[in-house]
Order: structure tokens, then sequence, then C-alpha cells
């Protein structure tokens, strides 16, 4: 199993040392040909509307695109959940995301860097709470009936996936609990045995 991060900006490293301790082979993606041969990617937080004119001008926005589409496995994390939804609230006109995920996200839904928190999280399938921390973090106005909610907050889905796509809302590699990684690289092993 080869997992890819992409690495334009924003918290990547930590997401390949969590991989890492999971014993997973990963590597940095800035450019198209660093996703030949992986089987998941990972969309980490950031500035999602950075990220977004990063990804263009490096050619991955539609090399991602294309590989969301074939149903490679991917993991959004802040930033990275804003990518994959299908409709962005109060982003620039010109922000690109890739519709992966039937969600509308409001950037900054809990308000600027001084309302970030931190939080306890239950997940399903976890026995114990997650610790969630909240930068800037993207609000989930809705998500479509395709969309399992895994974990929320006051109401709001913060944790959900659909199909070969997660996405959270909070920043899981900022923590030292690799179980939501953990979780991703179980996705991405169903993935690889159904083929």
């Amino acid at each position: 199993m080869l997992l890819a991060v992409l690495a334009l900006q924003g918290a990547f490293r930590a997401h390949v040392q969590r991989f890492v301790e999971l014993g997973v082979d990963v590597v940095e993606a800035r450019v198209p040909r660093d996703l030949s041969g992986v089987d998941g990617l990972v969309v980490p937080g950031g500035e999602s509307t950075t990220m977004s004119n990063l990804l263009a001008s490096s050619g991955l926005f539609d090399e991602v695109k294309a590989r969301l589409s074939d149903g490679l496995p991917v993991f959004g994390t802040c930033a990275g959940m804003i990518l994959l939804a299908t409709e962005v609230l109060d982003g620039r006109p010109d922000q690109r995301s890739f519709g992966a995920l039937d969600a509308t996200v409001r950037r900054n839904g809990y308000g600027r860097q001084l309302d970030s928190f931190e939080t306890d999280l239950d997940v399903a399938g976890l026995e114990a709470p997650f610790h969630g921390v909240f930068i800037r973090a993207p609000r989930v106005e809705s998500v479509g009936p395709a969309v399992e909610v895994l974990a929320g907050h006051h109401g709001d889905p913060v944790l959900v996936r659909q199909d070969r796509v997660m996405a959270a809302a909070f920043h899981p590699e900022l923590t030292d609990d690799g179980r939501l990684h953990a979780t991703f690289v179980e996705l991405v092993r169903s993935t690889i045995e159904e083929h």
C-alpha cells in the first residue's frame, strides 16, 4: 500500500508522520507524477483558497479530480474537507473544489483564528472519544443522503464518509491519536482487496 499526502501547503508533515507510525508507505505529492501508483490520498488542512490555486498551478488539480472520479480513496481534513465538497460557501469566486463529497461546507464556519477550539468527539466505530482540534474550521451546513455522519459537534457533522471519501472538519493529525488515520488505511485496504 502506498499513500500520498498533498504537500503544497498546510499540515502535511504531521499526516505523513501518523502514517509512518502506522507502518504505511507514504509520499509527499507536489506534482502529478507523485500520484503514480498511489492507493489513497490525503488532502490536508491549510488555507483552502491558497491550496486551490497551488493545485491549479502545479497541474495537480485535474489529476486529483480524475483519480477521485476513478474511485481513489481520499481523506480530507479541514481545508481538505472544503476542497472535497460539492458546494463551498464564503469562498472566493475563483476557488475550485473537487466535488467528491456531497456536502455544503462554509469556510471558517466556526469563526476566525480566535474562535479555534478543542473538544472530545464520539466517533462511530471508536470505543473512546477522539480529541478534535478545530482551527478556523469549516462548518458542514448540509450533507446528501449517501453521506454517513461519523461524528458531530452541537448538531453539526464534523467527520463524514461517503463511499471512499472521508472528511473531517478538524485536524486529527495534530494529536498523537492515529485511530482516524488507521481507519483511512483500512478503507484503502478494503478498496485494494475489491480490485
